[in-house]
């Protein structure tokens, strides 16, 4: 199937006004990852501040995805059935409560409860703005502005990359991360004062009773379409290879394992993000005009993503060159832009009313897996006297266990909508003038 989506009837007419409603909402999405990738530049000072190992020092990260990755079923029902305004205020005071605690956090113990707390509000941010798109723009519109808001969030993981780290270094650990929560303040003062749900005249149907029946029939039938299935391995396999080292193992590879300052690797850490949004606006505008080049920009992805591991991981001496390194973070920079393509599929396979529910699946699966990695390079640099070349192989694992998922469903998936493009016409044709 090839061209954009057109637009259909009752469509929400887009306009000036959507652009503002939506931003509020990205403006949000773009201070919780500030708050969530902020510990990616802060690893080596938070385990001389606490005192622990790898092992310990990622449980961070993992707990915090464990929070996030758990909660995504859950929030995508939130969203179905509260709408995106009170979802998103609840996640505002979660993550800047969050990132407060963990700022003035005494020990370990209390910074683990603040990582967790971070984690279910910025758990509620990313679908309530997938689901604010679809309520204020046109279907045809979605595969690009799920793209840019991608891209809004990694501006707030370069704010993490550029800012963050060096006002640490400047400001020290509390200053630091309590000055940061600040911001959090303030996008809630707007999302109170200005934030709607929907235009006028596009009011979603009455909620369901949001009892057991209720939830089970939401995921059941999110789960049924092949689509969501689809959507959810693809984010699985697309997103972990960049996610991990920009929350917590990218700094320490590159100044540990490959002799780098501090800067040099922040710089680097920098072209991730900086390549993340050059290529997110390409593939946005690719997959709204051609809707079959979604799978081979993924599994494309996931190829360059893994042949650049291996040949980096595998070259021989103590260091890999510049260049390679170079080339490794231009390459990790397609990922996230991969992984957005996950929701193209599950979009036109649910109808709006369960739009939060199957996003919510789909997130849940990279970030499942940045929690495995996160967790796996932990334990096997511990166990191997921080050897990073066997502990980053776990990548190929996850990234062959996906791949076979994808093309187990793309097909299915395709068939579906293919059915779905058929009845649709067919309806058009039979809908009065």
């Amino acid at each position: 199937m090839s061209g954009g989506s057109v637009t259909l009837p009752g469509d929400p007419p887009g306009g000036r006004r959507a652009t503002y409603m939506w931003g509020i909402g990205v403006a949000v999405y773009f201070v919780a990852v500030i708050f969530r990738t902020s510990l990616g530049v802060a690893g080596l000072d938070a385990a001389d501040r606490f005192g622990v190992n790898a092992s310990a020092l990622s449980t961070f990260s993992i707990l915090q995805l464990l929070v996030y990755a758990g909660m995504q079923i859950p929030v995508g029902l939130m969203v179905d059935r509260l709408g995106t305004k009170k979802v998103l205020t609840i996640g505002v005071v979660l993550f800047t409560v969050g990132q407060l605690g963990f700022a003035l956090s005494p020990s370990y113990g209390t910074a683990l409860v603040s990582r967790a707390l971070l984690g279910c509000g910025d758990a509620m941010t990313f679908i309530s703005v997938l689901r604010l798109g679809t309520r204020w723009f046109p279907a045809r519109r979605g595969p690009m502005i799920a793209q840019v808001a991608a891209l809004f969030g990694m501006a707030g993981n370069l704010v993490s990359t550029i800012f963050i780290s060096r006002t640490l270094n400047g400001l020290g650990w509390t200053t630091t991360f309590a000055g940061s929560a600040l911001a959090g303040v303030l996008v809630l003062v707007l999302l109170l004062l200005f934030l709607k749900d929907h235009p006028e005249g596009h009011e979603p149907p009455p909620a369901e009773h949001a009892g057991a029946a209720y939830v089970r029939k939401q995921i059941a039938e999110s789960w049924r379409e092949p689509g969501t299935r689809l959507g959810m391995w693809v984010h699985f396999t697309t997103q972990f290879p960049a996610m991990f080292f920009l929350l917590l193992w990218g700094m320490p590879f590159l100044v540990e394992a490959q002799g780098l300052s501090r800067a040099v690797a922040g710089e680097l850490l920098t072209l991730i993000v900086l390549s993340n949004m050059v290529v997110g606006l390409v593939y946005g505008q690719v997959i709204a005009r051609h809707h079959a080049a979604r799978a081979p920009l993924a599994l494309g992805t996931v190829g360059a993503s893994a042949l650049a591991w291996a040949v980096t991981i595998g070259y021989p001496g103590d260091h890999a060159p510049m260049w390679l390194l170079i080339t490794l973070c231009a390459v990790l920079g397609a990922c996230g832009p991969a992984s957005m393509i996950g929701f193209d599929f599950a979009r036109p396979a649910n109808p709006p009313e369960r739009q939060g529910t199957a996003s919510g699946i789909v997130n849940m699966g990279g970030f499942t897996a940045s929690m495995t990695t996160l967790f796996a390079v932990g334990v096997l640099l511990d166990a191997t006297g921080d050897n990073y070349r066997i502990a980053f192989s776990t990548v190929f694992v996850l990234q062959a266990i996906g791949i076979v998922q994808i093309l187990r469903l793309r097909n299915r998936t395709a068939r579906r909508e293919r059915e779905r493009l058929v009845a649709s016409r067919v309806e058009a044709v039979h809908v009065p003038a």
